[in-house]
């Protein structure tokens, strides 16, 4: 019988007795308290918005201290990721703060990918906590979480309507993280046009289908703070690390020609109730959502990318090793599949070489014979053409022999009148007179 059909029928067949007297499980929330405060927590919040709405001294002024950071500039040729971690102690409670800023959102020309880099971040973090998830040895109680908890997404206080860049990255991030909305520097519009403002981003946000992360209400504790609090959203907020005395007290406040703007009074803006809701009352669930909800969407779909399914296709509930058994052997039958595939294509061109190479043969073989041919024919060309210029060239010598034989008869016969000749002129001395 399997485990849980186990645990299914020791659930269903729970009584309950009492006790006699004190046992001390009654001290499981104070030992948890202990080993929690013992271990410390992690809280990781992810800054969205342009340069210059004050996403760094509004975290300057959440947590009452000075982050160190260098101020962005609007040069940036690209949306860059900067992630800092601090160790913040109160009281014995240690946090590990990691605030992670978005340099030079919204600071280009073509905008059309300013969330990718954003998107891509968050994926890289619930991936590594997911290849920490699936190792052999896990060491989950001291591996660093790095997944965002919350995404605090500064608006521009336009008083007019959301940008087109703010409704669209907030569409991709609404399923992988807690998007709390906040108009930031909100002392730069009035009061009633702030009011219209809220409602005209909620509309907006309604209309285009973006989920904003909403205060629980399930827990009778805070669920009259976070219903009311659910209402103010998105919270218009002032951040300052100045302090201005004002009356018998020194108070973080912004100074202007015409007054004076008090960063904790809720008259003047959102500022507390956004501390409050992020920090003493909703952190816990902020993080509980993000590993419940956000990062087991990411994993699930990871793993069904994987072939891993909950069910068969008779909906019987499958096992890890029968899954892992499956997709093993599935991917072994496309192996196989592809190297027969391969080994097929190889001999088909194998045998396509073989004949290119024959063909070729034969044309080289053809063209051989073409020349050779030629060759006999240029060489009996030229046979015959020595043959008959041996042929002149023996007329020619005995033409030559010919004339060289009358030429030497002719001579001969010179001679010898000029011999008679001379002789008639020595018998008849008168001739020499004459």
């Amino acid at each position: 019988m399997a485990a849980t059909d186990i645990a299914r029928q020791v659930g269903e067949g729970c009584r309950t007795v009492p006790l006699a007297g004190h046992v001390g499980f009654d001290s499981l929330p104070d030992q948890l308290v202990n080993k929690s405060v013992s271990q410390g927590f992690c809280f990781n919040i992810l800054c969205v918005g342009e340069t210059g709405l004050g996403k760094s001294t509004l975290m300057d002024t959440l947590f009452n201290t000075k982050f160190e950071g260098e101020p962005a500039t609007h040069t940036q040729p690209g949306v860059q990721i900067r992630s800092s971690t601090y160790d913040l102690q109160e009281s014995n409670v240690g946090l590990k703060l990691t605030i992670v800023s978005t340099v030079g959102f919204g600071d280009q020309i073509n905008k059309e990918d300013s969330y990718k880099p954003i998107v891509e971040f968050i994926d890289a973090q619930f991936e590594a906590y997911l290849q920490e998830e699936l190792k052999i040895r896990r060491v989950l109680h001291t591996y660093h979480d790095s997944r965002i908890h919350a995404c605090l997404y500064f608006i521009a206080p336009t008083g007019h309507s959301l940008k087109s860049l703010d409704l669209v990255t907030m569409k991709k991030l609404d399923s992988k993280v807690n998007i709390i909305p906040i108009i930031a520097k909100s002392d730069a519009i009035s009061k009633s046009e702030l009011t219209k403002f809220k409602i005209k981003i909620t509309s907006e946000l309604v209309s285009n289908g973006v989920q904003i992360y909403q205060f629980p209400t399930d827990d009778e504790s805070v669920a009259e703070i976070n219903g009311t609090m659910n209402a103010h959203l998105p919270f218009a907020v002032i951040g300052s690390t100045e302090e201005l005395k004002i009356g018998n007290k020194m108070m973080k406040a912004r100074q202007y020609p015409w007054g004076t703007v008090q960063v904790e009074n809720e008259a003047h803006c959102d500022f507390v109730k956004l501390r409050e809701m992020l920090i003493r009352v909703n952190m816990e669930d902020l993080r509980e959502q993000t590993h419940s909800r956000h990062y087991e969407l990411y994993r699930r779909c990871k793993l069904e990318e994987m072939g891993f399914k909950d069910t068969d296709p008779d909906s019987k509930p499958f096992s890890l090793q029968e899954t892992y058994e499956a997709k093993r052997n599935e991917f072994l039958g496309e192996l196989q599949k592809k190297e027969e595939e391969m080994r097929q294509m190889f001999v088909q061109r194998v045998k396509e070489k073989e004949a290119e190479l024959k063909e070729a043969e034969k044309e080289l073989h053809e063209k051989f014979d073409r020349l050779k041919k030629l060759h006999q024919d240029e060489k009996k060309k030229l046979e015959d053409k020595k043959k008959s210029l041996d042929d002149e060239v023996n007329a020619f010598k005995q033409r030559k022999t010919a004339a060289e034989l009358l030429q030497s008869q002719g001579s001969q016969a010179g001679g010898s009148q000029t011999l008679k000749r001379d002789k008639e002129k020595k018998n008849n001395p008168w001739l020499c007179t004459e």
